[in-house]
């Protein structure tokens, strides 16, 4: 425990960002940096709770009470110690992650839980700050070769996993630069993409192997790949859900991640914004409630958008945590992002309909219509229309953020391996498939999920790999990672 008393001391403290109508000049990260003593005392309000379920929240099973109290008392090269001995990337994670850790904290029961995102960021910054990350080679080199396809999170966690035990990794990436949705779908307001870069140096300079504009199965084929002694898939979950309506075909009706990724090139100075993807001047409305559609709002904003729109479909959340939703479950509260704070009219339990084009068919519309959800105990929720609720919106550019239906079955299907009803690669306990030497992890194994996920899957796919290729493995997997000596 660091301080006694201190979640009845300190009040949660977070950072501050710039203004909103100054962030949007630009695409930078925008929060304002905490001094040491506040995050010494953030770090002390974990509690000595007893039983941690930030544990059980967090599915990297990061020892969040251990490194809290190494910040409290200002021992940071021990608590990056901590840290990284369950999550290989916590400056990915202290970013993006939407943090179930905290709505586990028992403390949040009776007050504003600990701040344990923030934290994290806060303990590896300091560390690559102070150079106390570096590469960390193996000692000793095995004959095995391990190829990785994909380097989103999920691949670079197996990759520098399994580097680590001595094997030789090939992570291959379709794209021109690696990172995966890291790279292309996160927008650089939320992650600046030399968070990525600096640790793409360690992982080369620890000795993978990076090679992107690779697409396995096209440009390299897969007689290429049965080369390696294992494959671990990473490929994630990339195939878009659509909206079958009247009109889907028209000028302006774009898929989400579509749009975050030429925007995301265009930031890079890859190439400028092409009309169509352009959001400027326009009425945009961004169809799904999650964090991507989030992000949309956000990346609309900075392209100078007319007006923004987000239409959820399901009804508008409690300020609080309902009956049917107590702690230390994940809380199905309404959450305002940073995106939304810079302005999008929000609206709730409403049905896009048909999309409305002109004669050229350029998308000038929608025809939306309100809904209710009825419940009946022992059923899944009913949806109803309601009657004489139906409206038209201006419209030149609507987003599609409804979520992914899995992966792109090309590869899975090249390779002879069983898909589950969702088209996702069927992944055992140990994360084999049906093919002996091939692995799977992250959301092309467990479809859609959280960059925790991703990382956490890909640390224990390494483990069972390395495991598979030499009998045994002293990889970690969740929640055993090595503590550093007190």
């Amino acid at each position: 425990m660091g301080e006694l008393r201190g979640f009845l001391e300190y009040d949660r403290k977070e950072e501050d960002d710039i203004r909103p109508e100054d962030r949007l000049k630009n695409y930078k990260e925008f929060h304002k940096e905490l001094p040491t003593e506040e995050l010494k005392k953030q770090g002390g309000r974990c509690m000595d709770c007893g039983i941690p379920f930030c544990h059980s929240g967090c599915p990297l099973g990061n020892l969040i009470p251990d490194f809290n109290d190494a910040v409290y008392r200002n021992e940071w090269q021990k608590a990056l110690k901590i840290l990284h001995a369950t999550n290989n990337f916590p400056e990915f994670t202290g970013r993006l992650c939407p943090a179930p850790c905290e709505s586990a904290c028992v403390l949040g029961i009776i007050e504003p839980p600990v701040a344990i995102e923030m934290i994290e960021k806060y303990i590896v910054e300091r560390g690559f700050k102070e150079g106390w990350i570096q590469p960390q080679p193996p000692a000793h080199r095995t004959d095995k070769k391990v190829a990785v396809v994909g380097s989103g999170p999920a691949g670079l966690a197996a990759a520098q996993q399994l580097n680590r035990a001595g094997h030789h990794v090939t992570v291959f990436e379709r794209d021109s630069k690696i990172g995966g949705l890291l790279r292309y779908g996160i927008p650089d307001f939320k992650m600046e993409k030399k968070v990525i870069d600096r640790r793409l140096d360690q992982m080369e300079a620890e000795g993978i192997k990076f090679q992107p504009n690779t697409e396995v199965g096209k440009n390299y084929s897969i007689e290429e790949l049965k080369s390696f002694d294992a494959v671990v898939l990473c490929g994630g979950a990339t195939e878009s859900r659509k909206l079958p309506i009247p009109g889907s075909d028209a000028k302006g009706v774009v898929q989400a991640m579509e749009f975050l990724k030429h925007n995301n090139e265009a930031v890079d100075g890859l190439h400028e914004v092409e009309e169509r993807l352009n959001a400027s001047g326009k009425d945009v409305i961004v169809i799904g409630g999650g964090d991507t559609g989030s992000d949309c709002v956000g990346t609309s904003n900075r392209h100078g958008a007319k007006s923004v729109t987000n239409f959820e479909i399901m009804p508008l959340p409690p300020e609080k945590r309902s009956s049917e939703n107590p702690w230390p479950y994940w809380p199905f509260t309404l959450k305002t992002s940073s995106s939304h704070e810079e302005g999008v009219e929000r609206n709730w339990s409403i049905q896009t309909k048909e999309f409305v084009k002109d004669d050229a068919g350029n998308l000038k519309g929608l025809k939306t219509v309100q809904v209710q959800w009825i419940k009946k105990p022992g059923q899944r929720p009913e949806l109803k229309e309601v009657p004489e609720t139906e409206k038209e919106w201006p419209c030149d550019l609507a987003l599609l953020s409804l979520g992914f239906t899995g992966p792109e079955k090309s590869l899975g299907e090249q390779l002879g391996l069983e898909l589950d009803q969702r088209t996702n690669i069927k992944g055992k306990k140990d994360y084999s498939t049906n093919v002996k030497n091939i692995f799977v992890a992250g959301d092309m194994r467990r479809g859609q999920s959280l960059i925790v996920w991703a990382i956490s899957e890909g640390r224990e796919a390494a483990h069972h790999v390395d495991k598979f290729l030499t009998g045994k493995s002293k990889l970690p997997i969740k929640g055993e990672g090595d503590l550093p000596t007190p």
